[in-house]
C-alpha cells in the first residue's frame, strides 16, 4: 500500500464526504467509489459502510428507505485505489427489499454487507430522547481547539481534512487521555457545509460519520487516546439502524458506550440524535483493540 501525502491545509469543507458518495456506475448494479486521502493511507472505515449503503440505495425504487445494514471488514482499503461495488437484489417483496453488497480492489474483497429497505407505514411509536446532559455543542472545544499545538501524525488531517466539525464531551482522545476515565461520553458533528436537500445523501451522510469515534469509549476507559504509542484499532463489523430522518449539516449527537471488551475486541455503541431531540439512528460496533 503506498501512503499518499495530505495534500496542503485548506479551508475546512465537506467535500471528501460528497466525492465518497459520488459514486459511477460501472455496469448493472455496479459502482466505483473513490477514497478521501488520509495519513495512514487506510480508507476511513465510515467510508467504505457510507459507500457500500450508497450502492445499494441506488438500487431500489424510491418508494423504499433504508432500515438497517449489517457489514464486514475483511481487508483494510486503500485510499490510492477505487472500490469497485457490486450490488446483488436479493428480493424485492411488496413491503421490503433486500439488497447484498460486496465491495473489491485489486482483486480482492474488502467490505460485505446486506441492508434491508422498506416502504414507509404507520404504526406503534415510541422512541427515546436525547439525554439532558448532553449539553449545548456551541459551547463545547473544536477538534482545532483541542488540538492546538499538536504534531502528531493525524493532527493536521483531525484539523483541517474532515469532512465534519467534531465536538468532544467531557474532553477529546486526539494525543492525551484528559479527564476522567468513564464508559461513556458524547460527540456533537455538523458538516462543515450546507448539504443538498436529499433525504438518501443524508442518510448515507449519516453512515459516513458513524466509524469516527464508535470505539472512543473503550480507549476513554481504559486511559489511552489516538495517537499514544501501542494504540493499535480497526473496525471489524457494523451493525445500523435508521429511525427518523435528519439534517447532517444540524447538529447531531452521538451518545456512546461501551458494554464489553475482552478477547483482544470491544464493542461500541452509539444513540445518534439530532438536534431537537429525535432518535436518528441505532449503530453497534465492534472493533479489534490493542493498547499499550
Amino acid at each position: 500500500m503506498t501512503t499518499t501525502p495530505m495534500p496542503p491545509e485548506t479551508e475546512r469543507s465537506s467535500a471528501p464526504l460528497l466525492a465518497a458518495l459520488d459514486l459511477t456506475p460501472d455496469g448493472d448494479d455496479t459502482f466505483l467509489g473513490t477514497h478521501q486521502v488520509i495519513p495512514s493511507g487506510r480508507a476511513y472505515g465510515g467510508e467504505i459502510v457510507a459507500q457500500a449503503e450508497r450502492a445499494m440505495s441506488l438500487t431500489v425504487g424510491d418508494d423504499r428507505r433504508i432500515i438497517s445494514l449489517h457489514g464486514y471488514f475483511l481487508r483494510a482499503g486503500d485510499v490510492d485505489d477505487k472500490t469497485r461495488w457490486e450490488v446483488e437484489r436479493v428480493r424485492d417483496g411488496r413491503g421490503f427489499s433486500h439488497r447484498a453488497v460486496r465491495g473489491t480492489q485489486h482483486g480482492k474483497e474488502i467490505f460485505r454487507a446486506m441492508a434491508q429497505f422498506g416502504v414507509p407505514t404507520t404504526g406503534i411509536e415510541h422512541d427515546q430522547t436525547i439525554p439532558d446532559d448532553a449539553g449545548d455543542p456551541e459551547t463545547l472545544p473544536s477538534t482545532a481547539d483541542a488540538l492546538s499545538g499538536a504534531d502528531t501524525r493525524d493532527a493536521q488531517y483531525w484539523r483541517y481534512h474532515r469532512s465534519f466539525d467534531i465536538r468532544h464531551a467531557p474532553s477529546s482522545l486526539y494525543t492525551t487521555p484528559d479527564g476522567e476515565r468513564g464508559r461513556s461520553q458524547f460527540v456533537w458533528l455538523r458538516a462543515w457545509d450546507r448539504l443538498p436537500d436529499d433525504p438518501d445523501l443524508h442518510r448515507s451522510a449519516l453512515t459516513y460519520v458513524c466509524d469516527y469515534t464508535l470505539l472512543e469509549p473503550i480507549l476513554r476507559h481504559h486511559g489511552a487516546a489516538w495517537a499514544l504509542d501501542g494504540v493499535v484499532t480497526a473496525s471489524l463489523d457494523h451493525a445500523m439502524w435508521w429511525h427518523h430522518d435528519g439534517r447532517m449539516d444540524d447538529w447531531v449527537a452521538l451518545v456512546q458506550d461501551t458494554p464489553f471488551a475482552g478477547r483482544g475486541t470491544g464493542l461500541g455503541t452509539a444513540r445518534l440524535f439530532a438536534h431537537d431531540g429525535r432518535l436518528l439512528a441505532t449503530v453497534v460496533q465492534e472493533g479489534l483493540v490493542t493498547l499499550p
